[in-house]
């Protein structure tokens, strides 16, 4: 595999030990104030690289002494981790109760420091290098601040990556255009009247309201291919069995392929929930959580991956589905051509998101080269 040189061996000792760094002290989405200070103490220690910080987020530029008149390009990587513990046995566990890195940011965002430390050494860079280090993605909350930046720029085109298990160890996949999907949650509460148990006809209790909009969700999806919209939350009442409750609540949410249907769909369910409260005396109101926009990659961008990649010798698998979970990557797409790229942990690696899960140490070396390899003059 005709990746960066070994004689880099050292950097990597180090990118591999800040990634542990990063895993044994995770940090939730909006939290991430010591990840960033260690990311920035690496990026000091390692480059001569501009560090700005932006309060929740930070970015480093790379601007080359020798430039040929490309407009900059632009790497992002997220850093949050995830409220769930951290349950298996690992020298760099987290010190953390119940917070650990199990989608992988942690290795996202060292192998982006780590492009940080070879920009330098590169004479095949002759272009500005923005290096954006996201907070807060997996709640959707990061990424529009740090597009609306961008959208600042002279950046003509954004890249980023995610680990993905199912796939070969170290295989690139790239999709054009749809590449993960849109989704956003909806808590929908209705308020009712309490009664005693024995006499529910003279309160309004929400339980068949919510049971009916379960069943309407479900067939929602069952209507159209590529929506769809899950039951996470169901409230309703106590353990009291003398009073029939007044109040009640059901959170969804709601993916597709598109943006537009995101909308549409959430409209159906909001009129779906107003007349089902109307005909049971109820009143409702909406919350919504964690809206992401759907990533699209430009074709051209995903052109220039799938040519680094082959450059780098490595293998280009196919990825025929968008993958489902949501990446407010999407908000970078909307201002700036770009792509999402995906590089294998292994056919048999537990998916993100998941217990067993922890990033894959050997395809941070691969994550940097890509990047690197995108940074020079085509």
């Amino acid at each position: 595999m005709n990746t960066i040189d070994d004689k880099t061996a050292g950097l990597w000792a180090a990118v591999t030990a800040l990634r542990h760094e990063l895993h044994r002290n995770p940090e939730l989405s909006g939290q991430e104030s010591e990840t960033k200070k260690r990311l920035m103490a690496f990026i000091r220690t390692q480059s001569h690289l501009k560090i700005v910080d932006q309060g929740d987020w930070f970015y480093a530029l790379y601007v080359p002494a020798e430039q040929n008149g490309e407009a900059p390009v632009a790497f992002r990587a997220d850093m949050d981790a995830l409220p769930v513990p951290e349950t298996i046995a690992l020298p760099y566990g987290s010190v953390q109760p119940n917070v650990a890195h199990k989608c992988g940011h942690d290795g996202h965002a060292a192998a982006l420091a780590a492009l940080a430390a070879l920009l330098e050494s590169d004479p095949q860079v002759r272009r500005p290098v923005y290096l954006i280090f996201q907070s807060a993605e997996e709640t959707g909350k990061g990424g529009k601040p740090c597009a609306d930046f961008l959208s600042e720029t002279a950046v003509s085109e954004v890249y980023a990556c995610h680990n993905l298990s199912g796939y070969p160890e170290g295989a690139v996949m790239v999709r054009d255009r749809l590449t993960q999907c849109a989704s956003t949650g909806l808590l929908v509460a209705f308020h009712g009247e309490r009664a005693h148990a024995g006499t529910p006809e003279d309160g309004h209790n929400p339980a068949i309201t919510i049971a009916e909009l379960a069943l309407f969700a479900n067939q929602l999806q069952a209507d159209q291919t590529g929506r769809l919209c899950t039951v996470v939350y169901m409230q309703e009442g106590h353990l009291d069995f003398g009073i029939s409750p007044g109040d009640g609540a059901i959170g969804l949410t709601l993916r597709t392929t598109s943006d537009n249907d995101l909308a549409a769909m959430e409209r159906a369910l909001r009129l779906r929930a107003g007349q089902l409260a109307g005909s049971f005396g109820l009143r409702t109101d909406f919350t919504v959580y964690d809206p992401f926009p759907a990533t699209v990659n430009d074709p051209q961008c995903a052109a220039a991956v799938r040519q680094a990649a082959a450059a780098l010798g490595l293998t280009v698998a196919d990825m025929p589905e968008p993958w489902r979970p949501s990446e407010d990557f999407g908000w970078y797409t909307q201002v700036r051509p770009g792509a999402m790229f995906y590089v294998g942990n292994g056919i048999h690696w537990p998916m993100p998101h998941q217990p067993g899960f922890d990033f894959n140490d050997r395809i941070l070396r691969t994550i940097a080269s890509v990047f690197l390899k995108l940074a020079e003059t085509r």
